[in-house]
């Protein structure tokens, strides 16, 4: 027969339930059991901790703490036994833990990693959980990532990168109390296998070639040997860097962004005209025909326009090289649009921010949101098996390529021989 405290419980259990509260919170009704069963096993662990040698020592019971202990199911408080040498280090909840339950952490992370906001954060674990965390709590959590940063910041490279793309997203950061502006540099790499990877993610107030120097070096350090071709915006410096530790990388510029240039310079009315007269230079067939359309450029708009028409005779061995190659690969390297299609992801992400407390909040955030979008990079470029053909045809030995053969032209179970193309 059920007692009259029975029916209460039961009543009470089946109330929250349709209520949609919850049960294990501060005033739910399966509380008193989870803390019950916590307690006990801290009792268990204290009873181990002071086994003969602790006694003889001296050591004993001291009393109980209270402790407020934030969980995924709910916020409740329990008392935690204590030793009178203070040499008690529970397992369970460890001293100084306030978060119980590794799902909750990984929750919140994964909140911070999509771009919420600490208070956005905080309201709805409350919402979800019953628990309130504070924004010091949060930061704390979200903490525990910056070791899998640095582990992330300094994985060993593969030795070659077909295409890489160097471009930068500013942001505000706050350094010794105020707000300065610092640019984020991202590195996006092309491997011999098609598939995209950010080889690296560098803070600087300002860029140059000493600064170019130490990214390369430490790219360099990790294992990357070779770079084919590099794509960039002509960031200042770059050029004589990259010629320094990669010598036979060629160096692209980004056409957009040196267009982008040239019309800041370009008066309105004359804009539609004088861009008909370029893409005769861009968009030629080959760079011997590009040349002349340049050649004709200058004497249309040399006499009025000579900063911009100097700037692309000036840039111009490095705005052609993608002229050696056929259409599809033009298309790859002679904008940074792969990259800057990243910094538009990521930007998703950051946009809530307005400044960041410091470079290693900034990273914390751009590590995660790149890790969510490299999940979805599983395939290799479009048509990259024709694409590396001509890049090997160009290239030559500085590209492995390994095909698995016998003589069926199928590599059999277990037997692997390996032909260099």
């Amino acid at each position: 027969m059920k007692t009259k405290q029975q029916t209460e419980f039961e009543k009470k259990v089946l109330d929250q339930f349709m209520s949609g509260k919850n049960l294990f919170g501060k005033e739910g009704a399966f509380a008193p059991m989870l803390k019950n069963v916590i307690e006990k096993a801290l009792e268990a662990e204290m009873e181990s901790h002071l086994d003969q040698q602790q006694r003889g020592n001296g050591n004993k019971r001291n009393g109980k703490g209270k402790k407020t202990i934030k969980s995924g199911f709910g916020t409740f408080d329990i008392e935690t036994p204590q030793d009178r040498q203070s040499s008690f280090e529970p397992e369970l909840v460890k001293k100084r833990q306030t978060i119980l339950a590794d799902n909750l952490s990984d929750k919140i992370i994964g909140l911070y990693g999509l771009g919420m906001s600490y208070r956005d954060i905080s309201s709805h674990i409350e919402e979800m959980y019953d628990t309130s965390i504070s924004h010091t709590v949060l930061s704390q959590i979200t903490d525990k990532i910056i070791p899998d940063v640095k582990a992330w910041q300094n994985r060993p490279l593969e030795p070659l990168y077909c295409i890489v793309w160097l471009d930068a997203m500013h942001y505000k950061v706050k350094v010794d109390g105020r707000i300065t502006h610092k640019a984020l540099y991202n590195i996006l790499g092309i491997n011999k296998e098609g598939r995209k990877e950010i080889l690296g993610m560098y803070i600087s107030e300002s860029e140059g070639a000493n600064f170019w120097l130490q990214v390369l070096t430490d790219l360099n350090n990790r294992g990357l040997e070779d770079i084919l071709i590099a794509c960039t915006d002509n960031l200042r410096g770059f050029t004589d860097a990259i010629l320094s530790v990669f010598p036979k990388a060629q160096v692209q510029l980004c056409i957009v962004h040196q267009i982008r240039n040239s019309l800041k310079y370009i008066a309105s009315k004359d804009q539609k005209e004088f861009m008909r007269d370029l893409k005769l230079v861009y968009r030629a067939t080959s760079k011997e025909v590009a040349e002349d359309a340049l050649i004709d450029l200058e004497q249309k708009w040399g006499d009025k326009y000579p900063v911009v028409i100097e700037s692309w005779q000036r840039n111009w061995e490095q705005l052609s090289q993608y002229f050696q190659y056929t259409e599809p690969i033009r298309k790859i390297i002679y904008t940074t649009n792969a990259v800057e299609g990243f910094h538009r992801q990521v930007r998703k992400v950051t946009k809530t921010k307005g400044a960041f407390t410091n470079d290693m909040a900034l990273l914390k955030l751009v590590y995660l949101a790149t890790k969510n979008i490299e999940k979805k990079w599983t395939s290799p470029l479009h048509n990259w098996s024709l694409t590396i053909q001509q890049l090997y045809i160009k290239f030559g030995e500085r590209i492995p390529l390994i095909l698995n053969t016998n003589s069926s032209g199928a590599s059999p179970r277990g037997i692997e021989t390996t032909d260099r193309v």
